[in-house]
């Protein structure tokens, strides 16, 4: 098993795991941004950006850090982004029917986190694999959902 455990003056293997969390975050958003959704490129950037480095953080401050430290700062990441993933979802009620939107694009910022964390603790293949299936699931599954055979017309249920 590999040490996700970086020196501090390691810069190359810094950039390259900030890098891939920016990089795997703007791939999200991208996709979000085509939606035109509000939670578009940079916002989906700068939360995986951000998880990263709160994963980074332990890791830096102590080269012995326990993985009870990084999974107190996982926890907190995962906390702490359910408020912005929160205040994604918008609640809009017509004729006393209530619907719930964003509801997509705040999961795509949880999973934009998770993106980061394992970026931040150097899993490449696990950012680049769970980066790819998230982008499938945000732009195939869509499809899916809206062929006619799959929808389902609310005067067929009871």
């Amino acid at each position: 098993m590999t040490s996700y455990l970086i020196r501090s003056d390691d810069w190359q293997a810094l950039f390259l795991r900030l890098g891939l969390a920016l990089l795997v975050g703007g791939a999200i958003g991208w996709n979000r941004e085509r939606q035109q959704k509000s939670a578009g490129l940079r916002t989906h950037m700068l939360v995986s950006l951000g998880a990263a480095l709160f994963v980074l953080t332990p890791l830096q401050a102590d080269l012995s850090a326990s993985n009870e430290s990084v999974g107190r700062a996982i926890q907190g990441v995962a906390t702490g982004i359910g408020f912005l993933g929160a205040g994604e979802i918008l609640h809009v009620s017509r004729r006393n029917t209530p619907k719930v939107k964003g509801l997509t694009s705040a999961a795509s910022i949880w999973v934009t986190a998770a993106l980061g964390i394992a970026a931040g603790c150097g899993w490449w293949q696990l950012t680049t694999i769970a980066a790819v299936m998230t982008l499938i699931t945000l732009s195939s599954v869509k499809k899916l959902e809206d062929s006619s055979w799959l929808r389902i017309d609310e005067d067929d249920h009871p």
